[in-house]
């Protein structure tokens, strides 16, 4: 699921491309893409883009009179820019908003459409498609220690809950409690003020470090290789290959839909968490499914 850094990447990149632009045409190829009826997606036609925010793990595209597109790409949702006019073609490609220079088309791998576009119009209402998570990047220490303690849940769901931090999910998780040197099943109000001070810099670090590299990676093309998995990740994804760090071979724990991956010298002190114990841990305390980590609450539809 594309995260902050890689939101970040889109919007930069569609700044660069449709702000200031009219929209000229949207199609909807998949009757489960838009959620939403008033305002119709067509009545957007002909508007100026002003522009884009992030909203979580969300992208909203502001147009004229207060008007909102908002995609949520969930797991395998990914934008592309072609040229203007581009035929949707094949299962994948769900929608495709067309402009003077070109076209965004939103495609989803797999069978399962989880991806989703709302059409809102006004601030309330997008506001209401905002979680509420906090922004690392503006709050304080103590507002982000009340906002992961509000609820005592271990590390790994609290930092993807949408509800206490923005924009982070999985893949990212994983690199911030390694490079915090903190266990995904720590629970949240059983840390030290030092490891409180670790995460929040590991968190903040993490997400620019990332950011700024992927920034990099598309500053004269479009971001195309959106992905949760990355070569020089640390930790995610790198299930059985060495830990960066210290060489350890890196763990996984598995549990319906969800992974984390860790290394027990730098995480753990040296303990292995894949057992019948974690597996009843994860049970009380993860949403089976990333769809259900990404509804919890009701005002994400």
């Amino acid at each position: 699921m594309p995260e902050l850094p890689d939101i970040v990447a889109y919007i930069d990149a569609l700044e660069r491309r449709i702000v200031g632009q009219r929209l000229e045409r949207a199609r909807v190829s998949s009757v489960s893409l838009l959620r939403t009826a008033d305002p119709p997606l067509a009545s957007l036609e002909g508007l100026t883009v002003r522009g884009i925010r992030r909203l979580g793990k969300r992208i909203a595209i502001g147009l004229d009179r207060d008007a909102w597109l908002v995609l949520h790409l969930m797991i395998a949702g990914r934008l592309h820019w072609r040229p203007a006019g581009a035929r949707l073609a094949g299962r994948r490609d769900l929608a495709a908003f067309d402009f003077p220079d070109g076209s965004l088309v939103l495609t989803e791998a797999g069978s399962k459409r989880r991806a989703t576009l709302h059409v809102v119009a006004g601030e309330a209402a997008l506001s209401a498609l905002n979680p509420g998570g906090i922004d690392v990047f503006t709050s304080d220490a103590e507002t982000f220690r009340q906002a992961l303690t509000a609820e005592n849940h271990t590390l790994k769901r609290a930092l993807t809950d949408p509800r206490l931090l923005s924009g982070i999910g999985n893949a990212y998780s994983d690199e911030i409690l390694h490079a915090a040197r903190l266990s995904p099943i720590a629970l949240t109000r059983k840390l030290t003020s030092e490891e409180w001070e670790r995460l929040l810099s590991a968190t903040r670090a993490t997400l620019s470090l990332w950011t700024d590299k992927l920034r990099a990676q598309s500053h004269d093309t479009f971001p195309e290789g959106v992905t949760a998995f990355r070569d020089d990740m640390a930790v995610h994804g790198r299930f059985g290959k060495p830990c960066p760090r210290c060489g350890t071979t890196v763990q996984r724990i598995r549990y319906a839909d969800n992974e984390t991956n860790y290394c027990p010298d730098c995480q753990t002190n040296g303990t292995l968490l894949a057992d019948r114990a974690m597996s009843r841990l994860l049970k009380g305390d993860w949403p089976r499914t990333l769809e259900e980590l990404e509804a919890l609450t009701g005002r994400i539809r």
